[in-house]
């Protein structure tokens, strides 16, 4: 244990097994933990006999508040452990502002690996994913979520994305109508008693969670783009299709439109979210 240290410790994403020998170390030792929720926190020191310890909450309220805190503390000789509530903070989470002020002022920032749902996710991913660009939350508006969807598909890499459940169908459709059909992973609850991994084309996807609506922390990855693209629709589906569209949903439509047609059901319905307004 060094003094005057700033420690980023990576916690649990959800099974508490999961947490490293390093870091339990480091959260019996150090003089302080600035935790995002320091409810949370103590659980988890608790569970590792750590606690009692002095926590002091650091998360994106009020971050900016507690830097010069923080750094008297470090710069004082005293040690201190970042923590997020779950997995590696900075990853989504606060504390860019502390680890980027412990750096000005010449304090030793020293990381402490551990669970990533970014990373966990990838594990198991069964796209092609060595090459990969992380969103984290995508907006909350439509219209600016399929801006930034475009942005990202326009790299040519899989696209990783967190997401909340109640956005997920949104999200999902708006990746219909900016990319097409492409095959994706939603990791539910990674670790967690509760843990399941979606995989399949993405009308497959959205249609299952239609269904069966989701709950608990969500990461998804987006195949990477093809060089070639999808074919349109004809003339005639479309015409079909918008008559349709004034009694039906988009799901309904496209269905009864393929069936009809022989088109692409997947063709169909991108179309048909298209006509949506955003």
């Amino acid at each position: 244990m060094k003094k005057g240290t700033l420690y980023v410790v990576a916690t649990p994403i959800g099974h508490l097994a999961d947490i490293t020998l390093r870091a339990i170390e480091i959260l019996r030792a150090v003089d302080l933990v600035a935790a995002e929720d320091t409810r949370r926190s103590r659980a988890l020191l608790t569970h590792i006999d750590a606690f009692p310890k002095r926590l002091v909450s650091v998360n994106e309220h009020n971050e900016r508040g507690r830097i010069r805190e923080l750094i008297a503390k470090l710069s004082g000789g005293a040690s201190v452990a970042l923590v997020s509530d779950a997995g590696t903070p900075l990853i989504s989470d606060p504390g860019h502002r502390l680890v980027q002020a412990a750096f000005a002022e010449r304090c030793k920032v020293v990381p402490i690996p551990g669970p990533s749902a970014l990373v966990t996710a990838l594990s198991v991913c069964p796209l092609p994913s060595e090459r990969f660009v992380f969103e984290g939350f995508l907006p909350s508006r439509s219209e600016a979520r399929r801006k930034r969807l475009r942005e990202l598909d326009s790299t040519g890499l899989a696209v990783v994305l967190f997401e909340a459940p109640h956005r997920l169908l949104a999200t999902l459709d708006d990746l219909l109508v900016v990319i097409g059909e492409r095959r994706v992973m939603v990791g539910r609850e990674l670790t967690k008693m509760y843990e399941q991994l979606h995989f399949g084309c993405l009308t497959e996807i959205r249609e299952q969670f239609a269904s069966k609506p989701p709950r608990g922390e969500l990461v998804l990855v987006v195949e990477r783009r093809e060089r070639t693209g999808a074919q349109p629709i004809s003339d005639s589906t479309e015409r079909l299709l918008r008559v349709l569209l004034a009694e039906l949903s988009p799901s309904q439509s496209a269905r009864l439109v393929a069936e009809a047609t022989g088109e692409s059901r997947s063709a169909i319905y991108k179309r048909a979210l298209e006509s949506k307004p955003s």
